[in-house]
């Protein structure tokens, strides 16, 4: 703040006075404490600040791809002390000076702009608009400090739809990995699956394998055991013992379910006689793979 009086003038500090001797400029006066001659037409004009000012503008604007966004500038600047002259007298309202500039750079630069580009170089529009306004500004009495291109706001619309691409992408992607994961749980439990069923199998094999060795060998301690009997013969008895056993079990279920099957000595013969032939030619067929 400034005191005045007839004689004398106290300016502040980071302040700069303009003195006047009969209505014409007569000198720059520094902070502190002044006296004048009122019988010369000496007399303090009015007093400018040297501190840096922000000035911010939003400007409104269409992009190359005609997209309506809204840009907000801010301008730091200050009065250089050794030209505040002109700035007193050349500029009656500077801010709306450095308005009309920053809106002729800017609506001259983005339109040649997508809005993609216009977020990735919005320094180069910054920097554009600093060039102009010290040019310009710097013969009034004004330094530019600074140009900050604080945000880029495009029409609300514009983000919806732009929220939307993205989002839309994402979920693309992520279908694309769940697919991947989905088809990698599928090979996996496919060959899950075979491998149970080799180990089935393989189980199933050792297991006939070792009955027909039990047999076998039932056989032919039976046949040495009791004399006058033949290996045909040991075998239909093992058979009929193994058919009755099975016919127990059978009646002896837990569950209530009733079979019915053929019974019969004549039946009984069919089966002892598909049982040995089965054996006779599994032992065949294992003496054969032997001899490979």
């Amino acid at each position: 703040m400034t005191a005045s009086f007839l004689f004398c003038a106290c300016i502040d500090q980071a302040s700069v006075g303009i003195v006047e001797q009969w209505g014409k400029f007569l000198r720059i006066s520094g902070p502190g404490l002044h006296f004048f001659n009122p019988f010369a037409g000496e007399f303090l004009a009015g007093t400018l600040s040297t501190r840096v000012s922000s000035l911010d503008v939003r400007v409104e604007t269409k992009t190359k791809d005609n997209v309506f966004v809204q840009l907000v500038c801010s301008i730091q600047y200050r009065i250089v002390k050794e030209n505040a002259d002109d700035a007193f007298y050349e500029l009656q309202n500077p801010e709306e000076q450095i308005q009309a500039y920053v809106f002729d750079v800017v609506r001259a630069h983005v339109p040649r702009m997508t809005l993609d580009e216009l977020f990735e170089q919005k320094g180069d529009v910054a920097k554009a608009v600093l060039e102009e306004l010290e040019k310009v500004m710097g013969s009034y009495g004004f330094n530019i400090e600074q140009i900050l291109m604080v945000d880029i706001i495009p029409d609300s619309s514009v983000r919806r739809a732009m929220n939307e691409i993205n989002a839309a992408q994402r979920m693309q992607l992520a279908s694309v990995y769940k697919g991947e994961a989905e088809k990698v749980l599928m090979v996996k439990k496919a060959e899950a699956e075979a491998e149970a069923k080799y180990l089935a199998g393989v189980g199933v094999a050792k297991q006939r394998q070792a009955i027909t060795d039990g047999l076998r060998e039932n056989i032919l301690n039976f046949s040495h055991t009791v004399s006058g009997t033949t290996a045909k013969e040991v075998m239909d008895l093992i058979m009929v013992t193994q058919y009755f056993d099975t016919i127990k079990e059978l009646g002896n279920s837990s569950n209530n379910t009733t079979i019915f099957i053929p019974h019969g000595p004549g039946h009984v013969k069919d089966i002892s006689d598909q049982i040995r032939n089965g054996v006779l030619e599994a032992a065949a067929g294992s003496s054969q793979t032997n001899n490979l």
